[in-house]
């Protein structure tokens, strides 16, 4: 049972670590942004080329992914999102095209991927960094572990400690609160627009290295499959809470992997949306949502 816990964990961190930029994406300025689970498997993708040229640690193919994946997602919100919140009069109708424009930047992004790769999984084999199995009695733990829940914990904490006490984070709160009435007390929306959509591109970026370095390979339509475990997570923890986002992977996460070990692989997905139905009946908001918060 401990070995299972500990993998769930380790899932869990993963999970969070990719819908973490997502839901705050989501709470604060409003963009549901479906080409997030293309970024992080384009970040991956891009690693393991430059990988395959030079040898390089798992440090650096981090912040490689990070870079990429805060591009692609800046590059999104200039070229895609950014005109379609300034054009439209109808938030709702905004809401429809952003969903519409972030499918088809996903689509776009795999169809390049699936073309390179011959849909072929890719991995890092030629990064110096190596895996390790630890014995800890009867348990095993590797050292990608020991990293994924580090920087898990690490990154809920900075986020979480952002949004609560630092002078942009609390714009960014108010800006999810009301919008107009932030822009009224001088809150550049657009500025803190790009700002997050970069956080969530980065976070994304380094869930698909770590996501690499763990599984050993993925696949280019690996993205698709996280963005709706990510989508599960982030409606049972509530939009927009680091702290629902953090119970939702891990209660995902610990449901998937119980699946997993006691029945088969194919009701995996099952229990994620069997998850969502559940929550969305008895508690709307998720588990953490806040009833002042709305979408702008």
């Amino acid at each position: 049972m401990a070995q299972i816990l500990i993998n769930a964990v380790t899932l869990g961190s993963l999970y969070l670590l990719f819908a973490l930029g997502m839901s705050v994406a989501w709470g604060t300025i409003g963009i549901l942004n479906f080409a997030h689970g293309s970024f992080f498997m384009f970040a991956a993708l891009s690693a393991h080329f430059i990988v395959q040229k030079v040898a390089l640690p798992m440090p650096i193919m981090v912040l490689l992914g990070m870079v990429v994946g805060a591009v692609l997602s800046v590059l999104t919100q200039m070229l895609v999102f950014d005109p379609i919140q300034r054009r439209s009069t109808d938030h709702h109708r905004a809401e429809l095209q952003i969903l519409v424009g972030g499918i088809g930047i996903s689509s776009i992004l795999l169809a390049i991927a699936q073309h390179v790769t011959r849909s072929v999984p890719f991995g890092f084999s030629n990064s110096t960094f190596h895996i390790e199995v630890y014995e800890l009695g009867p348990l095993q733990v590797s050292n990608i572990q020991f990293v994924i829940l580090s920087v898990a914990v690490g990154m809920s904490a900075l986020t979480a400690w952002w949004l609560r006490s630092a002078r942009a984070g609390l714009a960014l709160r108010a800006i999810g609160v009301d919008s107009e009435v932030a822009t009224l007390m001088g809150v550049d929306r657009r500025r803190l627009a790009f700002g997050t959509m970069a956080v969530s591109g980065g976070l994304a970026g380094m869930a698909g290295i770590l996501l690499t370095y763990y599984l050993g390979s993925i696949a280019a339509e690996t993205g698709d499959s996280f963005l709706i475990k990510a989508f599960a997570a982030i409606i049972l923890g509530g939009i927009g809470s680091v702290t629902g986002v953090i119970t939702g992977a891990m209660v995902l996460a610990l449901a998937e992997t119980i699946v997993l070990t006691q029945m088969s692989g194919m009701w995996a997905s099952a229990v994620a949306f069997g998850l969502i139905f559940v929550v969305l009946l008895l508690r709307p908001r998720g588990l953490f949502g806040r009833k002042e918060v709305r979408r702008t």
